[in-house]
């Protein structure tokens, strides 16, 4: 089992990756992350910086406390809606991670 700190770490670049490829799909500035995603990706590491949830949590998603902030919570899931499914053919390995965490920490609280 994975430490807090080493969840923390693999969640954050996790999303930084769904927010990255976001943004060079949709917004197109091809020179790294427009100021909307760069301001996105902040926040995402801020609030998983500060996530007293992090031990037993699998992901924020599934989490019964919510600590975005509305506007901000939008913006995430439009990016996880667009970035969820293209993520097998851009980052496989974290997709497959992904799916193996999830498939395993369901099965262990179910």
């Amino acid at each position: 089992m994975k430490t807090a700190e080493q969840k923390r770490e693999w969640e954050q670049k996790m999303v930084s990756q769904m927010i990255a490829l976001y943004c060079r799909k949709k917004h197109r500035c091809g020179c790294g992350l427009c100021e909307s995603c760069a301001k996105l990706e902040e926040y995402a590491r801020q609030r998983s910086a500060r996530c007293p949830f992090m031990e037993s949590k699998t992901f924020c998603s599934s989490c019964k406390v919510h600590c975005y902030k509305p506007e901000m919570r939008e913006k995430i899931r439009e990016v996880m809606r667009f970035s969820g499914p293209r993520m097998m053919l851009y980052h496989p390995l974290t997709a497959m991670r992904h799916i193996w965490y999830t498939a395993v920490s369901g099965s262990a609280t179910s």
